[in-house]
């Protein structure tokens, strides 16, 4: 591990370095996870742990440079959700001495708060002096109003495969919202594939895969891409980076009985 503090933690991939950075962490009802015919689950396993009789949800964005040319894949929530375990991602870039101005491009997996809503500073300004552009699918662009408004002429809408930069691939995986999108990382050490809200309690969706989430907007779809993720993952030289594995967020994944499990990864990547 080349760092690992409060809010970062920093992984060599190859020619590549990945810094995962903390936002914090929301707590949200059981209730929200789904069986197969969108009811809520009659009754949770006891390995998935509760905090106050919450899910407790992390909240990861990522950092992805070559030295020249960096990627920010999704930004946090800012101060949009008043709420004092989250919005930390500027703490955590700072943490990890990543100068906002060296991020030019912007990669967001798709339109909820929690992942776009630090392209704006709690004080109201742009978090990223230096932004050119912002990949986001092109079924959630409609989220640019309002106090995102000023980001808008920034946006590359993402309507199918699509090279980012000449190790990053943008990926539509609609379901969860009809603009979800995975970025698929390249490094001389294998992929790493960034998929956003796949999966949002890892200590059941690997196991139990066809388990969905109240808030995906087509759960039948987030369903099918979340099984033909999950099915890329075990080859050799694939890793996973996730928005609400816990942090910091970086896993390697196998089969295991009827679904997958999860070896967290501890830096370097490989």
């Amino acid at each position: 591990m080349d760092s690992i503090a409060r809010h970062h933690a920093t992984f060599e991939f190859g020619n590549l370095q990945v810094t995962s950075l903390r936002d914090g962490y929301i707590d949200m009802p059981p209730t929200r996870l789904r069986d197969e015919d969108g009811r809520p689950l009659d009754v949770l396993p006891a390995a998935v742990p509760l905090a106050g009789g919450n899910l407790r949800l992390s909240v990861n964005a990522f950092f992805v440079t070559d030295g020249a040319r960096s990627v920010l894949a999704d930004t946090g929530a800012s101060n949009v959700w008043h709420d004092p375990t989250m919005g930390l991602i500027h703490d955590a870039l700072d943490e990890a001495g990543i100068d906002r101005a060296r991020v030019t491009d912007v990669a967001i997996t798709h339109k909820h708060e929690d992942h776009v809503s630090g392209l704006i500073a709690p004080d109201g300004s742009e978090a990223f002096p230096e932004l050119e552009r912002v990949w986001i699918g092109a079924g959630d662009t409609s989220v640019f109003t309002g106090r995102l408004e000023p980001i808008r002429d920034r946006v590359v809408p993402v309507s199918e495969k699509v090279a980012v930069n000449d190790w990053t691939t943008a990926v539509p995986t609609p379901g969860h919202t009809p603009g979800h999108t995975v970025y698929d990382i390249r490094s001389s050490s294998g992929h790493l594939l960034v998929w956003g809200d796949t999966v949002h309690v890892p200590t059941l969706q690997f196991d139990r895969p066809n388990v969905s989430w109240e808030f995906d907007g087509d759960q039948p779809q987030a369903r099918a891409a979340r099984a033909a993720l999950l099915d890329q993952l075990p080859h050799p030289h694939h890793f996973v980076a996730g928005a609400h594995l816990d942090s910091p967020g970086i896993a390697r994944v196998t089969p295991s009985g009827h679904g997958y499990a999860l070896e967290y990864l501890a830096p370097p990547i490989g």
